[in-house]
């Protein structure tokens, strides 16, 4: 049978309103608002917790974050405003909701047997796996009865202490743990960096974000099989359930679900923890001699100086006198013809190849459709200063034909790698490309800004 978004929608936004809907029966649940009053009143009131998994403040003193940026396009479907109450734990984010004090709780929430108990939840709009996380010169365990001889603190009322107590009960009878209410996951694992104490556990998403700044922490083992998360509604909330259901299933069927993915973990993939240590301590040694440079070379050209500097350091490690066999040369690795298109006279120089290479970049992202948005403008332009504008050309062309989009870099980062199959690149006008370099040149500036705009101050 064909593929039928159309009914697929319609069957997710009716599913929970049947006659045989089973929802949890919670008699501590003071009676939600219905859909209909949350329309009328035009605002959707929206409980979650400050976290880079979810809603945070940006540097541009906005908030940020993927459940706020779903939240917010859920209640545009609606026709309402949404209001966010961030409170400090998840605690206080279920109690809240159960005493009717918000519509909804987006807060990186895994729908444990217990919770469901108390809540509804929406479809799984992500997964996560369970992670033990210890400091590499503190702890190593290598399994669960291993964790039985160490200060294991997690973050109370959380899925953790629901999996841990399964654990316990099953086939570790002596794991004991302590549960912390005033810290959350990103605290505890900052206790962990410092030493204070010996291992928490983590959702994945949030280990691969923090091992970022504190490089010294690791994962030794996963505690839990994939998970989903997904919103919690109160427990007589079907309709608005349905609302939820019908919405993101149209919201994952037209790409926007992937992109919000793409933006907030698309380049999260490999740590390397030699690396990002090094880079952390050349934050301190060496960018502050080029940091003035990349200042005025970014607001030249319209361009976040932390990009700037991000891609510097992918290129050369900010090192001015960088060469390499092929020819380029200076911190912003610039062959020679290209910096004399450019008007740099010197590459070694510091500030001239700066500001040359902020040029390159701004011109790149000039040579695109208006059909290219940003983010995607940035992170296309930086590929094909990678791999060239012919290359890149080239992709794009390949995209079109495997039914990809052309112009989302979630799709072209798969499409580029193909670049170095004969069986794609003797029908390309420019042939053969190492496809995965501008792939994986990209997810590194992304990675090094991502720390930089943490670490540096504005």
């Amino acid at each position: 049978m064909p593929f039928r978004p159309s009914l697929l929608l319609l069957l997710a936004a009716l599913a929970p309103l049947s006659g045989c809907d089973s929802g949890p029966t919670n008699p501590d649940q003071k009676e939600p608002r219905t859909l209909d009053e949350i329309k009328e009143s035009g605002k959707l009131i929206v409980l979650t917790r400050n976290a880079p998994t979810t809603w945070y403040i940006g540097r541009d003193e906005e908030p940020r974050g993927p459940e706020y940026e779903m939240a917010r396009a859920f209640a545009d479907h609606l026709g309402v405003e949404a209001e966010f109450e961030v409170l400090p734990g998840l605690g206080a984010i279920l109690s809240a909701l159960e005493d009717g004090e918000g519509d909804l709780a987006a807060a990186g929430l895994t729908p444990t047997d217990a919770r469901k108990e108390r809540f509804r939840f929406g479809p799984a709009y992500n997964r996560v796996t369970q992670q033990v996380v210890c400091r590499r010169d503190t702890a190593r365990p290598q399994d669960v009865a291993d964790l039985t001889d160490l200060d294991l603190t997690v973050v109370a009322n959380s899925s953790y202490v629901a999996r841990l107590r399964g654990l316990r009960e099953k086939d570790y009878p002596e794991l004991s743990w302590r549960e912390s209410e005033e810290l959350n996951t990103e605290r505890l694992l900052h206790e962990v960096w410092k030493r204070a104490i010996d291992c928490t556990v983590a959702d994945s998403t949030i280990v691969d974000i923090n091992r970022r700044y504190y490089p010294e922490l690791i994962a030794p083992f996963n505690l839990s099989r994939e998970q989903p998360i997904a919103w919690a509604l109160p427990a007589s909330s079907a309709e608005l359930e349905g609302a939820v259901a019908g919405w993101l299933a149209k919201f994952r069927a037209e790409g926007r679900l992937d992109q919000v993915h793409e933006k907030y973990y698309g380049f999260f993939e490999v740590f390397d923890y030699v690396d990002t240590r090094a880079f952390i301590r050349r934050i301190d040694q060496r960018f502050p001699q080029y940091r003035s440079y990349f200042r005025q070379a970014a607001e030249k050209h319209d361009l976040p100086y932390t990009l700037i500097a991000a891609q510097g350091y992918q290129e050369s490690h900010w090192r001015p006198d960088a060469r390499s066999p092929t020819g380029v040369r200076g911190i912003m690795m610039l062959t020679r013809r290209t910096a004399q298109a450019l008007g740099v006279e010197d590459r070694l120089d510091p500030r001239q190849s700066i500001f040359g290479g902020a040029k390159y970049l701004a011109r790149m992202k000039t040579r695109f459709s208006e059909e290219v948005t940003e983010p995607d403008r940035t992170w296309l332009a930086l590929a094909a200063y990678n791999v060239g504008r012919a290359h890149l050309h080239d992709a794009q062309r390949l995209a079109r034909q495997l039914d990809k989009s052309p112009h989302h870099w979630r799709d072209m980062k798969e499409v580029l790698p193909l670049l170095a199959d004969r069986k794609y690149y003797r029908n390309l006008k420019y042939g053969y490309a190492r496809g995965t370099e501008p792939v994986r040149y990209v997810r590194r500036i992304r990675e090094y800004r991502h720390v930089l705009r943490n670490m540096v101050q504005d």
